[in-house]
């Protein structure tokens, strides 16, 4: 219950992904009754959070606000594994190759920003495929989180909580936006003081806001015994490749070296990629100058992810459907860094809604 009311809010959240399971833990850290509906497993290995690992860095170059932002998502979730008793964010930095005309300008605006950085030649990473005429810029406050652990994590912790409640296997059909009820695939009806909407790709089905649904076609690598000294500690790194559109995220604990690319994006009518031929795509990475030495590395696995871009801005999006109601309606790029300032701004509508 919260201390202003001595009243808990029912928090109903559809969707076990990152958002919805973090959300879940901060309004019970916060004193609410939480009730998480999945369609599948919980955690779900076929969710669209669930993945090896995943990059976090703070820098918008331009954009103050955001950069403020991802400095809190850097420190929630640091705080979040002494919380969830499980380590899962690894601070080994993010690297993003810049013009070297505009260095001077990425590192004042860091500067002012407070986000600590420095300027690094390709030659510090002799293992990767920088543009001409780029050097990189170094974010400490950055680096990898271990996707897997954390949505396992934070199930864990959810299970052991009495006013938590997972139920797995449990798709929802409908949401009133008017009443805050959901309407599940069985006929039952769930309602709360307060509804959130994290069903990644498919909150647009249950939601009416518009999004635009993505595919991306990752490739999971394994270097032989040079290249994993050199990947020892190494940072995840951005705009690399020939056209500057290319990201790599290291192997840390145990984890593959994952690669993709902008240039691999395109738009998708859904989330079933069984019929399409991931070949095609793979090639264009490993051709793409991403990696200095490509035949050093194993082909593991091709894996084809989804994520949602909001049509207006073309990023991620948390709208207020209603008083009660609100929808992660788009995740964007960032959607997994930047989950716990959504799950944080859940918990202080659930304050709110237990006024």
């Amino acid at each position: 219950m919260t201390a202003a009311t001595g009243r808990a809010a029912r928090v109903v959240v559809v969707g076990a992904g990152v958002t919805g399971l973090l959300t879940a833990v901060e309004c019970v850290l916060a004193g609410h009754r939480v009730t998480v509906l999945d369609r599948g497993a919980i955690p779900d290995p076929a969710a669209t959070s669930a993945d090896q690992h995943r990059a976090l860095r703070t820098l918008a170059v331009g954009d103050a606000a955001a950069t403020r932002r991802m400095g809190a998502a850097h420190r929630r979730w640091h705080e979040l594994e002494s919380v969830l008793g499980a380590g899962f964010y690894r601070q080994v930095g993010v690297v993003t190759a810049w013009p070297r005309e505009r260095l001077a300008e990425v590192t004042r605006f860091a500067a002012g920003a407070g986000v600590p950085v420095r300027t690094l030649g390709p030659r510090a990473l002799p293992q990767l495929g920088f543009p001409d005429g780029t050097a990189g810029v170094r974010e400490s406050q950055a680096g990898v989180l271990l996707a897997g652990r954390v949505l396992r994590a934070a199930a864990r912790w959810l299970a052991a909580r009495p006013t938590a409640a997972l139920r797995p296997y449990t798709p929802v059909t409908a949401v009133d936006t008017d009443t805050g009820k959901v309407t599940l695939a069985g006929g039952g009806v769930i309602g709360g003081d307060l509804l959130l909407v994290a069903a990644g790709p498919w909150t647009r089905d249950l939601v009416e806001r518009p999004a635009v649904l993505h595919r991306q076609t990752m490739v999971y690598l394994r270097p032989d015994g040079r290249q994993a000294r050199r990947w020892r500690n190494a940072p995840a790194v951005g705009g690399l490749g020939a056209d500057g559109r290319a990201w790599v995220v290291p192997p840390v604990a145990g984890t593959l070296l994952k690669v993709s690319s902008d240039a691999v994006c395109r738009p998708a009518a859904d989330t079933d990629a069984s019929a399409e031929n991931q070949t095609p795509w793979a090639e264009r990475l490993t051709g793409a100058g991403i990696l200095r030495d490509p035949a050093r590395y194993e082909v593991v696995a091709v894996k084809a992810c989804h994520y949602t871009t909001d049509t207006a801005a073309g990023g991620a999006r948390l709208a207020r459907m209603s008083p009660a109601v609100w929808a992660r309606t788009a995740c964007g790029g960032s959607g997994f860094a930047s989950a716990p300032l959504v799950a944080v701004t859940m918990a202080e509508a659930a304050k709110e809604a237990a006024i």
